[in-house]
């Protein structure tokens, strides 16, 4: 998948040069020369099915002006690629395949669904010859799964569980409620029964509507450094993908290439078809209070240093043009650094009771937030400091987590310093 969303920075470089770089991939001609390895990269003659995430609704393109409008991010990703690459894709006998993102109404389904058939017909190729999969990764969405489907019959392939956006989705619906407060992250996982019951939904539509039901992505990446911290990696990715593959999705994620014999292991073991569309999981029976239900668990000082220090670390890198960055061995993108700082508002505002029993007041905050800050600094050091984002990435969580009014997507404050 080239992914023009979450784990992409979208600078003006990064986004262009991507448009050229898809051009490139489906012309056969894409390659790299990477000096510091002196090595060579080139396409195989076979290769995966290109897919394309452009960026969500939420986001403009600051760069193009339309009646002085900011124009549609979404529309400037979907609208370069297909122009530059159909008639090419269709020689090869393939076709723009795409991956929407952050839908939360099924309005949203039936827009994309006439931007697909404007589109084809602009560039005279026949209805439908387009296809979509769609992201469920908002709460919202998962209430509207059949009218999502309905509104995009005409392109429709499949479903994806999002789960990390899904989490954030559900952390940011909720975060005026005392009631709705989500324990520490780490301890959100697809067992979680709300994460479980959506998982299971949308196997169970999917089917019932003839498309495929995609699971979530294992964002672990290999540790080369430690044989024992990398089986056990490799470990949770293997229950993480036997659970799927049984619970009946059709397909899932990885987040890096050495992960993929894990997860084709255990989809060749319990899906010997070409996918499960027989598994219809009529024996399924989620209700919205399953949707909704309130994850159990704590939240502890360790848990909010975390969230401190991912979310600044990613929003750094974020504003030096890398959207999709190695922290801690998993691949992380936006979504890791929403929750983080989604959490830390949460917690904030309704001044949870950590495990230890200390409330969370913006008194304790100050005190953990310039104690991770010192640290990151340390790390760095103090005189290579300046040659960084990190001033700009601490200001801006910091304003984030704390002003009263919060902001639905940390991009996009985060656009304009890009």
């Amino acid at each position: 998948m080239a992914d023009l969303e979450d784990s992409n920075a979208p600078t003006w470089k990064n986004t262009i040069e991507g448009q050229q770089n898809l051009i490139d991939a489906n012309n056969k001609t894409i390659s790299l020369y990477d000096s510091r390895k002196d090595k060579s990269y080139t396409l195989h003659k076979n290769t995966a099915v290109l897919l394309v995430r452009p960026r969500g609704l939420h986001l403009n393109e600051r760069h193009i002006l339309i009646n002085n409008e900011e124009a549609s991010g979404s529309l400037v990703d979907f609208g370069l690629y297909v122009f530059h690459n159909a008639k090419t894709m269709l020689e090869n006998g393939t076709a723009p395949y795409f991956y929407l993102p952050k839908i939360e109404h099924y309005l949203e389904a039936r827009w994309w669904n006439e931007v697909f058939a404007f589109a084809e017909e602009y560039l005279n190729v026949s209805q439908g010859t387009f296809k979509a999969t769609v992201l469920v990764e908002t709460i919202t969405a998962s209430f509207q799964l059949d009218e999502i489907i309905y509104e995009l019959k005409e392109h429709i392939v499949g479903l994806n569980c999002g789960r990390w956006d899904y989490i954030f989705s559900y952390i940011k619906k909720f975060r005026n409620h005392p009631n709705f407060v989500v324990p520490n992250r780490d301890q959100v996982t697809m067992t979680t029964p709300f994460m479980d019951a959506y998982s299971k939904l949308v196997i169970q539509r999917c089917h019932k509507r003839g498309i495929l039901a995609i699971g979530g992505m294992a964002a672990q990446i290999p540790i080369k450094n430690n044989e024992k911290a990398n089986a056990a990696a490799l470990e949770k990715v293997r229950k993480d993908k036997e659970r799927e593959v049984k619970n009946g999705h059709d397909g899932t994620w990885v987040a890096h290439p050495d992960l993929v014999a894990v997860a084709m292991q255990e989809f060749d073991k319990y899906m010997p078809t070409p996918n499960q569309l027989d598994v219809l999981r009529e024996d399924v029976h989620i209700t919205a209070e399953d949707l909704v239900e309130i994850p159990q668990g704590t939240v502890t000082e360790a848990g909010i240093r975390k969230n401190i220090n991912v979310g600044i670390l990613y929003t750094e890198a974020w504003l030096r043009g890398h959207g999709a960055v190695a922290l801690y061995h998993l691949m992380e993108d936006a979504a890791t650094a929403e929750i983080s700082r989604t959490q830390v508002w949460q917690w904030l505002k309704n001044e949870v009771k950590l495990e230890d029993g200390r409330l969370f007041t913006r008194t304790l905050f100050d005190d953990i937030f310039d104690n991770e800050v010192e640290k990151i600094i340390t790390i760095i050091g103090s005189d290579k400091i300046e040659n960084t984002k990190f001033e700009l990435a601490i200001q801006l969580f910091e304003r984030l987590v704390t002003q009263e009014k919060f902001e639905e997507f940390l991009t996009l404050p985060a656009y304009q310093y890009i």
